[in-house]
């Protein structure tokens, strides 16, 4: 039998933590495996339910890669990446408004409520909640860039956060799809990362929690780094050491502390109950990233 003085040391540990964030609000990207094994689904919507009961906001903002990849093999079509964006024809952005607001986001919602939330789901439509534009991507020098056309994929223009407030001040949790509407009413697929970032900027968060398949930012020699500033992130960006998939990760990260978020973490979603561990104890469980 656990030593119920053990319980009561977590509980402890928490309190100041409690206290610190209470009625501020908390963006978390959800997605990668976390999405898949059902008892990572449940200990990630214990959390979030968790956090609202003790007075503390989530928001949060999901991926669906691997489920619009699946759902464009069943329907016969294949999915072509450029520098890691998938290039979204019209009748692909179709799927990808299909799965990620149809399937994946009420799944989620409905996990949420399961566990004794008030989850509702919004898409990047709602409320004119993501204005989006087309990304331009380009390759190439500044000289005589390439400019490469991806289809509907976008970037977040404005939010417009008032949905998410309402829902906030009546106990609701909002989960988000990552899909913004043009200017003119066309629907653009959006990278979650800079959903979650942008939200949290337009919300002033006090933080953004980015769930990944990894532990954290590495350092040279492939140790967990816990805490880095701006400064050392750039720099560690520059040395090469942040590279691959997780450079946009933390210039995500980089961007909505520009733009007044408090703290942003990159934790280890694998991890039952990362998102706890990471808010409510001295250690955490990945990289915190600090202004």
């Amino acid at each position: 039998m656990e030593n119920p003085i053990d319980k009561a040391k977590v509980l402890v540990e928490a309190l100041p933590y409690i206290r610190r964030f209470y009625n501020k609000t908390i963006v978390i990207k959800y997605g990668g495996s976390t999405m898949e094994e059902e008892r990572l689904k449940r200990s990630f919507a214990l959390d979030v339910v968790l956090l609202k009961y003790i007075g503390i906001n989530p928001v949060v903002v999901h991926g669906g890669g691997p489920q619009i990849g699946e759902m464009l093999t069943r329907l016969g079509k294949k999915s072509h990446f450029v520098e890691g964006l998938r290039v979204t024809d019209p009748e692909t952005m179709d799927v990808v408004e299909m799965v990620l607001v149809g399937k994946v986001n009420k799944e989620i919602v409905a996990m949420i409520n399961q566990q004794g939330g008030k989850a509702v789901g919004l898409s990047g439509k709602d409320g004119g909640l993501i204005v989006a534009q087309k990304l331009k991507l380009t390759r190439g020098g500044d000289r005589d860039p390439e400019v490469i056309d991806i289809g509907m994929v976008g970037e977040v223009k404005r939010v417009h956060p008032e949905v998410i407030e309402s829902l906030e001040k009546e106990n609701f949790i909002p989960v988000i799809a990552p899909v913004g509407v043009g200017e003119e009413g066309e629907t653009y697929n959006i990278n979650a990362d800079l959903v979650a970032g942008k939200i949290a900027s337009a919300l002033k968060a006090e933080k953004l929690i980015l769930l990944t398949d990894v532990e954290g930012v590495m350092d040279e020699k492939k140790r967990l780094i816990p805490t880095l500033d701006t400064h050392e992130a750039k720099e560690l960006i520059s040395q090469k050491v942040i590279a691959s998939g997780m450079i946009p990760k933390v210039n995500c990260c980089l961007e909505a502390l520009k733009e007044g978020v408090q703290k942003a973490h990159i934790i280890n979603g694998t991890v039952e109950h990362a998102v706890l561990l990471e808010v409510f104890t001295d250690v955490g469980v990945g990289t915190q990233i600090v202004a």
